[in-house]
């Protein structure tokens, strides 16, 4: 005679009725309601996430180009001719962008850089995608 059942499902069963007498049972889950309140805490702002992550910042005054030859000329008191102008405002660069231009100011005896302009995010992308 033949019964109406697929093959393996009496295995299926025995397996499951195995399982409930060694003591394993179903995993028991929460209603999902629209009502019902998160149990997780607080999620932290995505700005809170990176706020200890240390970066390179660098003040540049200008740059020039120059031959080793050159290079390897320079000495006490030579002069490299740097291709800002003075005057010009110095860049503010992090991890090689740059995000503020400044001027320098002295303060107690050491070097600063007053901002006096600040990279919108918008530029910042303008800039990357040339």
């Amino acid at each position: 005679m033949a019964e109406n059942t697929t093959p393996g499902s009496d295995s299926l069963a025995e397996g499951l009725k195995e399982r409930t007498q060694a003591g394993v049972r179903a995993a028991d889950y929460d209603e999902l309601d629209g009502d019902s309140t998160p149990r997780a805490p607080a999620v932290l702002n995505d700005i809170d996430l990176v706020v200890d992550v240390p970066v390179q910042v660098t003040v540049e005054l200008g740059r020039a180009k120059m031959q080793i030859r050159n290079l390897l000329a320079l000495s006490y008191g030579s002069v490299i001719e740097l291709d800002m102008l003075a005057g010009e405002p110095l860049e503010v660069v992090v991890n090689g962008c740059l995000i503020a231009q400044g001027e320098v100011v002295i303060v107690n005896d050491r070097y600063g850089i007053r901002l006096t302009d600040i990279v919108t995010p918008a530029e910042r992308l303008r800039k990357i995608n040339r």
